[in-house]
């Protein structure tokens, strides 16, 4: 992992985005989802929730399973997925933050946030779907994002693209929505 710690801010918030881990250009902009995944969920919110970035950052408190870059693949298609070990380690940090804001709404964005709170199984058993779910002692919604990674396609096609608008607007109808 290469420092540094990327985190989306002190927010008070009774909704918490869980992202995978930062990507190389997070730690040098200084906050999470703020390349081209990030230009594409936030898109997905400013269509769908009616909220744009800078209202999404000051009002949805980010984490993440992991707060640093995990460095690039050795294999060169993209990042290095955190070993179970590194998200053991981070996962103190989550637990923290679920028990300082209790929140009403989670929302894990991509299959390693999700696997945070479900058991790992095919997106399209996850997403769309409302959960209800705990951690560290605290109980909350659930509503799975995939991940708005670029070198993704299930977002794009069916029945990604169908599940993806149904998870948005059960966010967006969610009574600890912000926007509301």
């Amino acid at each position: 992992m290469h420092k540094p710690v990327v985190s989306g801010g002190a927010v008070m918030s009774k909704v918490l985005l869980v992202g995978q881990a930062p990507g190389v250009k997070e730690p040098i902009l200084g906050r999470p989802f703020a390349w081209t995944a990030g230009k594409t969920m936030f898109r997905w919110f400013s269509e769908q929730c009616g909220v744009d970035e800078a209202t999404f950052r000051g009002t949805v408190y980010m984490a993440a399973v992991c707060r640093c870059f995990p460095g690039k693949s050795a294999h060169g298609g993209g990042d290095r997925v955190p070993s179970p070990a590194e998200i053991t380690q981070c996962g103190s940090w989550l637990d923290a933050e679920l028990r300082l804001l209790k929140p009403d709404l989670v929302i894990p964005v991509g299959k390693l946030a999700i696997a945070q709170f479900l058991p790992v199984g095919p997106l399209v058993e996850m997403i769309g779907k409302r959960f209800r779910s705990e951690r560290a002692g605290v109980a909350f919604d659930l509503v799975p994002l995939p991940h708005p990674s670029g070198a993704s396609p299930w977002h794009r096609m069916e029945p990604g693209r169908s599940l993806l608008m149904q998870a948005l607007r059960k966010i967006a109808a969610h009574p600890a929505w912000p926007m509301q």
